[in-house]
């Protein structure tokens, strides 16, 4: 199997400032399954993925084979017990979601993790294969501390199921600005939470994502890209397009860029490069390993 590597999601057109809270599961109780639309992607997709597995599923009702594929998508989920949720999105009614996922045609399925897609299969397979994509995803969610499990929408949790853990009350006031899209207030909140647990992983993490999602929001990638081959040695040009090379999924690429920048800096803006170069390792995960070879060159590049 063929994993792309992940790059973000830019659903930045769609009206977050009316986002709801993620629907009610169907298709019975106990079910990991629920249909979303754009109004509600932010919370119940995106944000939830950031805690356990999110699969995308997206059709429509002019594909005849649609119907039928839905029930075994939320069949193969439901029997993950909560490691995995199922997020159908109707293509019609929601295009907007169709086009940020550059989706070509239906049935169509991505995992999320961490807010980062990662594309699985066009088309309708056989189960068995199905579930294989499935376990390949929660390996990867597993590789980048995503382990949490949802909890059942629709009926009472399983006995034996541990209780989902409440949110960390440490994050709310960046997470709330975060969710109204206030990036200034949510890096501000979380900078505070660095100097009181400097040690604290999920704090760096939750800063270094923030940030890189503020530095990208809006942003135009040609323009970039024109902008950073006019001008090689313009730091914050190159940065820029490294940042949104992540975005597109494009890590070594954006890797390469910055430790070239290293290689040709000195004194305070060989600093910014490599702090640059750190906060994107922590986006991607350290545990990747294109981040550890990027680090051993880097190491190489400043001794």
């Amino acid at each position: 199997m063929n994993f792309s590597r992940p790059g973000a999601i830019d659903l930045s057109a769609l009206k977050q400032s009316a986002a709801r809270p993620a629907p009610a599961a169907t298709g019975g109780a106990g079910s990991y399954v629920v249909d979303i639309d754009e109004r509600s992607f932010q919370t119940a997709a995106l944000e939830a993925s950031m805690s356990y597995v999110v699969v995308l599923g997206l059709w429509s009702a002019r594909a005849p084979q649609s119907a039928d594929f839905n029930d075994t998508l939320g069949a193969v989920v439901n029997s993950y017990g909560g490691q995995i949720v199922l997020a159908r999105v109707d293509v019609d009614a929601n295009p907007q979601i169709a086009q940020a996922l550059g989706v070509q045609g239906v049935p169509y399925v991505a995992g999320l993790v961490k807010g980062q897609p990662v594309p699985l299969f066009q088309g309708t397979v056989e189960e068995t294969e199905m579930r294989r994509f499935f376990d390949e995803l929660v390996k990867i969610a597993a590789e980048n501390g995503v382990t949490g499990r949802a909890q059942p929408v629709g009926g009472a949790p399983a006995e034996d199921q541990e209780a989902e853990e409440p949110e960390d009350p440490r994050f709310a006031a960046a997470e709330e600005a975060f969710m109204a899209s206030d990036f200034d207030t949510a890096v501000a909140e979380y900078e505070k939470l660095r100097v009181q647990y400097p040690a604290d992983v999920e704090v760096a993490e939750r800063l270094a994502r923030v940030k890189w999602l503020s530095r990208t929001k809006g942003a135009d990638l040609q323009a970039a890209r024109a902008a950073a081959a006019a001008d090689p040695d313009d730091l914050q040009a190159q940065m820029l397009v490294a940042d949104l090379d992540i975005s597109g999924g494009h890590v070594e690429d954006a890797f390469a860029r910055l430790l070239d920048l290293v290689r040709r800096t000195s004194g305070d803006e060989r600093e910014t490069v490599r702090e640059r170069l750190l906060e994107l390792f922590t986006v991607v995960g350290i545990a990747d390993p294109v981040v550890m070879t990027a680090r051993r060159s880097l190491a190489t590049a400043l001794f």
